[in-house]
């Protein structure tokens, strides 16, 4: 778009909506950096913080979904004598 082309009224539009934005980019940051955080402390009380996140990713999940995707790894590690 050429900045000629923009009436005043959507360039302030524009403006608020890159400026809110970056307000939520700034805020994703901090709770990432909380995250990061909890996760140190975690690992300072003994957890194993890899096994933290599988957990976090698996309560993610839809139960079914998971309970097929479970059933199916199952299969394949049988199939290769991994279990």
């Amino acid at each position: 778009m050429d900045d000629g082309k923009l009436t005043e009224a959507a360039k302030e539009k524009l403006r608020l909506t890159i400026e809110r934005i970056e307000r939520l980019e700034e805020e994703k940051k901090e709770v990432a950096d909380q995250i990061k955080d909890v996760f140190a402390e975690a690992k300072s009380m003994g957890y194993d913080t890899k096994a933290l996140r599988q957990v976090i990713r698996i309560r993610k999940q839809d139960r079914q979904e998971r309970e097929e995707a479970e059933a199916i790894l199952e299969t394949y590690l049988i199939a290769l004598g991994e279990i």
